[in-house]
């Protein structure tokens, strides 16, 4: 039986492919609360539910163990949108992709009030900084990813991706390895894309198996990504999913672990120094990089609840796990010691889904 959050993707999947960008957002504005956080803390992403508008943005100082609730909305007078999907800083401005109100916000990370906007996006995804002038932002339901200008809050351009269709287009996380970015395509689709960011190209393609959920770059400049399987009765096809180890300068699959058929691993996440691999699947499971099997026990275990999102501290490999409760009330987050131990515990928005720490 496939797992609740593999059930609310092919849900979410399914109204996507009748509703995409059908929905549009309306900002209205209200009162505005002043913040001045200059700590360092850690931002979560709510994505709210699909066209209810909805999202939310918290923020956590793990020093205090304080949490900020909706501090977009408190900051700016206005709601976030549809499905705040991820989140990036980059020189003190935090950049939030809604991913149903086809928008990327940029904000400033210590009053979290707005500084401008990226619009007439498709559906976007990820946003990932080639250099202060050029950024390539992916797409769900397009066979583009756009090209901006973040100086000037414009699209500037696209890039074609080969084999795809604006009905199954997914372009999803993206990694910086030399002059390449790699992107993983997720929905009905099965590939790694290679993209010159000299010539803003796609170059070259690498299957991995069906559905690739997520990227990450090691300390020893391999890739790694994992992929869900696909769900039975899936007209792209239904398989085991794996964990796959790719070797970035060859762009070729070292290694492919497999699970077992009906499991719906997610969400790789690497620690600061890159050495030390994790994921969701149903548990919260770690490996070193260099590992020659996945393990065979978790380090943190589910609490019969729906694991939904992952991050680790850069500071001391706290162990972050967003749980989206029943995908209707608010979120919780889960907050443990690199050995497992519970230390803290909090709510957020409605489906907390990334982070970004700050």
């Amino acid at each position: 039986m496939s797992s609740p959050r593999h059930i609310f993707r092919l849900v979410v999947a399914i109204i996507l492919s009748i509703a995409a960008m059908q929905s549009c957002m309306k900002w209205e504005y209200g009162i505005v609360e002043e913040f001045r956080v200059t700590e360092s803390g850690l931002f979560i992403s709510n994505e709210g539910n699909f066209q209810y508008g909805n999202a939310s943005l918290s923020f956590y100082n793990p020093a205090t163990k304080v949490v900020e609730n909706e501090v977009f909305n408190r900051a700016n007078g206005m709601k976030l949108g549809d499905v705040a999907q991820s989140m990036i800083i980059r020189d003190g401005i935090g950049w939030i992709v809604v991913n149903n109100s086809h928008v990327v916000f940029a904000i400033d990370i210590n009053t979290f009030k707005e500084v401008g906007r990226i619009v007439n996006l498709t559906s976007p995804r990820y946003i990932h900084f080639v250099s202060d002038q050029k950024a390539y932002i992916s797409q769900l339901w397009d066979n583009r990813i756009f090209i901006v200008n973040p100086q000037r809050f414009e699209i500037t351009g696209y890039i074609e991706c080969p084999d795809m269709t604006m009905e199954s287009g997914s372009t999803e996380q993206m990694v910086q390895y030399g002059d390449y970015v790699y992107v993983n395509c997720w929905s009905y689709q099965n590939r790694i894309l290679k993209i010159d960011t000299r010539t803003d190209t796609v170059v070259d393609q690498l299957e991995v198996g069906i559905q690739p959920t997520s990227l990450a770059l090691d300390c020893n400049g391999k890739l790694w990504t994992v992929t869900d399987g696909g769900y039975e009765g899936s007209v792209y096809g239904y398989e085991a999913p794996a964990l796959c180890r790719i070797d970035a300068e060859s762009f070729k699959v070292e290694q492919r672990f497999e699970f077992r058929l009906g499991d719906d691993p997610s969400e790789v996440q690497l620690n600061s120094r890159g050495d030390t691999l994790y994921w969701i699947n149903d548990d919260i499971w770690a490996m070193d990089v260099a590992a020659e099997s996945v393990p065979t026990k978790p380090i943190i275990s589910s609490r019969g609840t729906i694991y939904y999102g992952l991050t680790v501290s850069p500071e001391n490999g706290d162990v972050y796990v967003a749980d989206a409760v029943d995908y209707t009330q608010q979120g919780m987050i889960y907050r443990y010691s690199a050995e497992g131990e519970l230390l803290d515990e909090f709510y957020v928005g409605i489906i907390p889904g990334a982070f970004c720490w700050k």
